[in-house]
C-alpha cells in the first residue's frame, strides 16, 4: 500500500473515534444509521420488493428497510440540493444577464471498489429520483463503457491493469460529461459488456439533456496529476454536483469479490459468448486460486492505490457491514 492510500485509511479509520476535537475539524457529519432514517422525515417509499429484485446486483442483497432507512434520506436530500442548485443557476443567469440557455443537468458520481454494490445503489438512485413528484428524466452511465478496447489495452501491456485510472479513455469521459453539461441535445457513450469482457464495437448509448445523470464508476473521483506550470487540467469530478462513495472493510470486499466470482460461475460464466467461459469449466478448488490471485494481483492494488484515495472527496460516504447493510452515514460540511 502506497503512502497515500494508508494515509486516507488512517484518517477514515480515526473518525470512528468520537473525540469533540476531531468532530470540530471533520470536514464530515457522522451518523449512525438510525439517525440518518430519522431523516427520511415524510419522504414516500415508491418502490416494491419486485422493483428491488430486478435492481439488485449478483451477490449484493438489498431489502426495503436498507431502502427506508439509507435511500429515502439521501433521496430528500438530493432534492433539496437539486432545487437548491436549480436556484443558484437562475441566479446567475440574472447575475449575467444572460439569455436563456439550456438547462444544466444535476451530474451525480458513484464511486468504490470493485464487489462493493456501486452498479446496486446507482440503478436504485436512479429509480427513486425518476419517482419524485416532478418526474424528472433520469439517465445513468457506467464508466465501463470508456475502458479501452481489449486489444488496444493488449496492444499497451494493460490487460492485467483493467480498471485502473491509466485502462480508461480519460479525454472521452471528459467530453462525455463536458457536452452533457453544456446541455447539448444528444450525447453519447459507448458501451462495455462485462459478457465478453469488452467495449462493443460501434454500440453506443445518448442522453437527451436529462435533469439529472449518474455516472458510476471505480475512479470517478480520481484527480489528474497536477501540473507544476498551473496549466488547467478539469477532473472528472469537476463535473459532479454531488457524489457518493461505498465503503467498506477491506476483508468484506475479498470475501465478496470471491463469493461473486464463484456464483458467476454457475451463471453468467456458462454462456457460450462469455468471455470467462473457461472459468465455468474447472474445479472449484482451481477456480478460488484464480478469483484470489484477480483480487490480490489486480483488484486489491486498484483499491489501495487509487480507489480508495479518493474516498476523502465525496459529499457523501456510505460505509457497509459485512452482511452489506450501510452501518454509518457521513455527510460532507457545507
Amino acid at each position: 500500500m502506497n503512502l497515500e492510500a494508508w494515509i486516507a485509511g488512517r484518517v477514515m479509520d480515526q473518525r470512528l473515534i468520537p473525540t469533540p476535537e476531531r468532530d470540530l475539524v471533520s470536514p464530515y457529519r457522522l451518523f449512525s444509521r438510525d439517525e440518518w432514517a430519522h431523516l427520511r422525515a415524510d419522504q414516500p417509499l415508491t418502490l416494491s420488493v419486485d422493483d428491488l429484485t430486478k435492481l439488485q446486483s449478483i451477490n449484493d442483497p438489498i431489502s426495503l428497510d436498507e431502502i427506508v432507512a439509507i435511500y429515502l434520506p439521501l433521496s430528500r436530500l438530493l432534492s433539496l440540493y437539486v432545487a437548491a442548485t436549480q436556484g443558484l443557476f437562475k441566479a446567475t443567469q440574472r447575475f449575467l444577464m444572460a439569455e436563456s440557455e439550456p438547462k444544466v443537468p444535476y451530474v451525480i458520481g458513484v464511486a468504490g471498489s470493485v464487489a462493493v454494490g456501486k452498479s446496486t445503489t446507482a440503478r436504485v438512485l436512479k429509480a427513486l429520483l425518476s419517482r419524485w413528484p416532478n418526474t424528472p428524466k433520469v439517465e445513468l452511465v457506467t464508466t465501463d463503457g470508456f475502458l479501452l478496447p481489449n486489444a488496444e489495452l493488449e496492444r499497451r501491456g494493460l490487460m492485467q491493469r483493467k480498471g485502473f485510472p491509466e485502462s480508461y479513455d480519460g479525454a472521452a469521459i471528459l467530453r462525455f460529461l463536458s457536452d452533457v453539461k453544456a446541455g447539448k441535445p444528444r450525447v453519447s457513450a459507448p458501451v462495455y459488456s462485462h459478457l465478453v469482457y469488452d467495449v462493443v464495437p460501434g454500440e453506443t448509448v445518448t442522453v437527451e439533456r436529462p435533469d439529472i445523470l449518474i455516472l458510476e464508476g471505480l475512479n470517478v473521483l480520481q484527480p489528474s496529476r497536477m501540473p507544476k506550470d498551473g496549466t488547467v487540467i478539469p477532473f472528472v469530478s469537476d463535473y459532479f454536483d454531488f457524489s457518493v462513495y461505498l465503503d467498506a472493510d477491506e476483508n468484506d470486499l475479498h470475501r465478496w469479490y470471491v463469493n461473486r466470482f464463484m456464483t458467476l460461475r454457475q451463471t453468467a460464466f456458462r454462456d457460450p459468448r462469455s468471455f470467462f467461459r473457461k472459468y465455468a469449466e474447472i474445479g472449484e478448488e482451481e477456480a478460488l486460486a484464480i478469483a484470489e490471485k484477480l483480487w490480490t494481483g489486480i483488484n486489491l492494488p486498484n483499491l489501495q492505490d487509487n480507489i480508495l484515495p479518493t474516498r476523502q472527496r465525496a459529499s457523501l460516504i456510505l460505509t457497509k457491514g459485512a452482511s452489506h447493510r450501510i452501518q454509518q452515514v457521513a455527510l460532507r460540511r457545507l
